[in-house]
């Protein structure tokens, strides 16, 4: 499979953060967020989960356990399994960021 240009895919909304799928694979999953200005996903733990976040377009405030870090394009966070985290985009641009799990969700 093959996506070309995925930033280019991304689908906001101004009610909640936009979620879309890339790819799913049978041991690996990614997919878009997209954030408004003021957005965020809350902090949350995926116990089984390892989860990488790679910011294609905007800046982002990641939470990943106790520290905190603004993330820009090119930019990654590796949020192992167990481990508390979070996305937020201060503003004032959108916020596009790739999401990759393994393995991936559960349906």
């Amino acid at each position: 499979m093959i996506v070309r240009n995925a930033a280019a895919l991304a689908q906001f909304s101004p009610q909640k953060m936009g979620k879309l799928t890339l790819a799913a694979g049978q041991h690996l999953y990614a997919g878009l967020n997209c954030f408004e200005p003021g957005q965020e996903h809350h902090a949350h733990v995926h116990p089984d989960q390892d989860k990488l976040y790679f910011v294609l377009e905007g800046a982002g405030e990641a939470t990943l356990g106790e520290e905190s870090a603004l993330l820009h394009p090119g930019d990654l966070l590796l949020a192992p399994a167990g481990v508390l985290h979070s996305m937020r985009n201060p503003g004032p641009h959108r916020l596009t960021v790739m999401i990759v799990f393994a393995p991936p969700p559960k349906k």
